[in-house]
């Protein structure tokens, strides 16, 4: 089997973790490639004494890994899915973060359920993406480059202003309205649970085929959140009395000039996610939203 790793220093204590994971791969024989960048890290923290010399490094991916783990929280994970984008790899979530929703497994139990992939004892959660385009083509490449992908959500919002932007939107060439507020969400599935709920968007379950429209503090308390297929092209411009306003495409921002023409659709390839049998979206969900935490439960 062969296995690749990235993660990010971001949190405290993480590296008795990120050792055990390692010391089972090696002890397993499993051949471990790891991310440069993140590989340097290891070997010079101080909680890992090891400096695994028997491991490789990457920088780009290609399709003969068999699974690839993801060590943080969910930022590390929307960060993941740039080098994996079309390879379908499946991607295993550890989270040594706060929330994790995204992640499969928490840190207390990394040997059991390493012990599980290896063994190959897991489901694959299929996650769609949304992709954005622009009728600049140059414009696009200069902005995004090939980055042009989200497992989360794109999101348009406000720049270098407290002015509220205007965001002219339309479901297949048909108007539907323009939001006026600080931005609008379009999410995902797997990104409902994310900023989108935040603003007051719903929970949707991975497996369904939609997308999520949520404006950001809208001026029209009636601007409510909107769910659509995602088999919908979804074209927005916006203007406002800044030259610029920002996308962002799960954690990568870029900055575009106003009346810009942005398309969105769904992404032409899926991201699979490693879930357990006994580890549910709704389990989950009890468990991170604290559902039925109420002591009337």
């Amino acid at each position: 089997m062969k296995v690749g790793i990235y993660g990010q220093f971001y949190h405290e204590n993480s590296g008795q973790y990120i050792e055990t994971l390692l010391d089972i791969l090696n002890e397993k024989d499993v051949k471990v490639v790891i991310e440069e960048n993140f590989l340097n890290l290891i070997r010079e923290n101080k909680e890992i004494a090891k400096d695994y010399p028997q491991f490789s490094t990457f920088e780009e991916l290609d399709a003969s890994y068999d699974i690839f783990f993801s060590i943080g929280g969910d930022g590390t994970i929307l960060q993941t899915i740039t080098y994996v984008r079309d390879l379908g790899i499946p991607i295993v979530g550890i989270n040594t973060g706060r929330l994790g929703f995204l992640a499969t497994i928490q840190k207390e139990h990394i040997v059991t359920s390493v012990e599980k992939i290896l063994k190959k004892e897991y489901k694959i959660s299929q996650r769609s993406l949304i992709e954005l385009s622009l009728e600049d083509e140059n414009q696009q490449k200069t902005s995004m480059g090939n980055l042009n992908f989200a497992l989360n959500e794109i999101t348009i919002s406000r720049k270098n202003s407290t002015s509220m932007i205007s965001v002219e939107t339309y479901l297949d060439g048909e108007y539907l309205t323009n939001f006026w507020a600080d931005g609008l969400i379009i999410s995902t599935p797997t990104g409902s649970t994310g900023y989108s709920l935040s603003c007051g968007g719903p929970v949707i379950m991975p497996g369904n085929s939609s997308f999520v429209l949520t404006p950001i503090a809208p001026h029209n308390l009636n601007a409510r959140p909107l769910v659509v297929p995602d088999n919908l092209q979804i074209s927005l411009r916006v203007s406002g009395r800044e030259d610029k306003h920002l996308v962002s495409l799960d954690s990568r921002i870029a900055s575009l000039p106003v009346e810009t023409r942005i398309i969105l659709k769904k992404a032409p390839f899926t991201i699979k996610m490693v879930t357990f049998a006994d580890d549910t979206f709704i389990s989950t969900l009890r468990k991170k939203l604290m559902w039925g935490e109420d002591k009337r439960n």
